[in-house]
């Protein structure tokens, strides 16, 4: 048998990941090392409570409650504790201490990314975090070092598994968006609180955590434009539906340039968006995930598989794990992130993007002619105008004494978000317009 020196690796976090890292890392140990030309000895796992029922059976000799002695005494730290803190204090004490890190932490990289990176960088130390996005997916080493020579101009991803499968749900049984959020959480898909998901918070996370590594820029968490699927509702499926589309809620990252200023900048945003079923993100099922990356000289590109679950995330850190190992065997300073491009993170009204707008209007002459003037007004062109009469509902009350109501499905051309909100704005308030029914974007075509 060969003989391999030994790599010391602590684990912080003993959840349903931390539990299958450490599964593997045990069972694995042999084949590892051949891989990595050294004996990776899981040293302990450091667990909140030592007699926690476990979904692993696990030496019990592993767990232990004391960080620092287990942080101090190891080579290799991989943090999935999830959250900021005592997360953002372990992973310093381990850089410092000279341990390189894997991470899971989105929400960490996504609010203090730029300090551990700068610590990282200033000890030579190794940070990795491919399971941060996308669960099993491989995009961060695909974006960091094989388009490492190109230039990504759009990223467009289904980064939340949960909200893909109560869309998908939507779309293909005609649940509602509460029938879909109970099944997901009778499944495991979604927590207790699924704010985090349906929010568009975990979304967006991950969205300032890819723009910054495809953009070479930090983007910080805040200047990501955020909406959930919190409002979607069947109607808007149906719709979406008909006219050859479906509902994703897409993490859009992009370089652009301003058409006012001329100036160069990117945009990170996470939203629903009717995407066209013949476009590779609208055939994404169930809770998988899937990245779509455009660059100038490879093209279009896309990365899909699980975005969540134990065991698949486990393989993403554990493919950390085995190439941070190689480069601690072979010496020498981790390489750090670039930033050098420090573009501006432009507003989300500078962005260029389609509507597609459901209003219910007055059933009376004039009410074309006088919408398409709001348009007009605001630089928007129409590609796309379809009517439907409804009839009034006895007892019901509106701007108007009319007996019935139109509804209005207009689609436009591309424009700015700001021209395009501003227009809808002015529909609103206009006299002909009785409900501003729903409004989506349009992305992927």
């Amino acid at each position: 048998m060969i003989e391999y020196r030994n790599l010391r690796v602590a684990l912080l976090g003993g959840g349903s990941v931390g539990a299958q890292v450490a599964r593997l890392l045990l069972e694995n140990s042999e084949e590892l090392a051949n891989r990595v030309g050294a004996s990776l000895e899981l040293v302990g796992i450091l667990v909140r409570d030592l007699d926690a029922e476990r979904t692993v059976d696990l030496p019990r000799e592993l767990f232990t409650t004391d960080a620092e002695t287990l942080i101090l005494g190891a080579d290799v730290v991989i943090e999935l504790m999830g959250g900021i803190e005592p997360a953002r204090a372990h992973i310093l004490m381990a850089i410092n201490s000279g341990a390189d890190v894997v991470t899971a932490n989105k929400a960490l990289l996504a609010t203090h990314g730029p300090e551990l990176f700068a610590a990282a960088d200033q000890v030579g130390a190794q940070l990795k975090y491919e399971a941060a996005v996308a669960g099993a997916i491989p995009i961060v080493r695909p974006l960091g070092e094989s388009l490492g020579g190109d230039q990504v101009n759009r990223i467009l991803g289904i980064v939340n598994g949960t909200t893909n499968f109560i869309l998908d749900r939507m779309d293909t049984e005609g649940d509602t968006l509460e029938e879909a959020l109970a099944l997901a959480t009778d499944l495991g898909y979604a927590e207790a609180d699924p704010t985090a998901d349906i929010g568009g918070y975990d979304a967006a996370q991950k969205a300032a955590i890819l723009a910054s590594l495809a953009f070479h820029t930090t983007v910080p968490l805040a200047s990501v434009y955020r909406e959930g699927i919190t409002a979607i509702t069947p109607a808007q499926i149906e719709s979406a539906r008909k006219a050859g589309y479906v509902v994703k809620l897409l993490a859009i990252c992009e370089r652009l340039v301003d058409a006012e200023t001329g100036q160069e900048g990117v945009s990170a945003r996470v939203y629903p968006a009717m995407v066209h079923r013949s476009h590779p993100l609208a055939s994404v099922h169930g809770a998988n995930n899937a990245v779509f990356v455009e660059a100038e000289s490879a093209g279009s590109l896309m990365f899909y598989g699980a975005g969540a679950g134990g065991v698949e995330t486990a393989s993403a850190v554990l493919g950390d794990l085995v190439s941070l190992a190689r480069r601690h065997i072979a010496g020498g300073p981790g390489v750090p992130a670039s930033q050098h491009a420090d573009l501006p993170v432009l507003d989300i009204g500078r962005i260029v993007t389609r509507y597609a707008v459901t209003l219910e209007v007055t059933d009376e002459p004039g009410v074309l002619a006088t919408l398409a003037s709001v348009f007009s007004d605001h630089g928007v062109s129409l590609a796309l105008v379809e009517q439907s009469m409804t009839p009034a509902q006895p007892g019901t009350a509106s701007r108007s004494a009319v007996s019935a109501t139109a509804t209005l499905v207009i689609g436009t051309h591309e424009a700015t978000e700001a021209a395009l909100a501003a227009t809808v704005t002015d529909l609103a308030a206009n006299r002909f317009v009785t409900n501003v029914a729903s409004v989506l974007r349009v992305e992927g075509a």
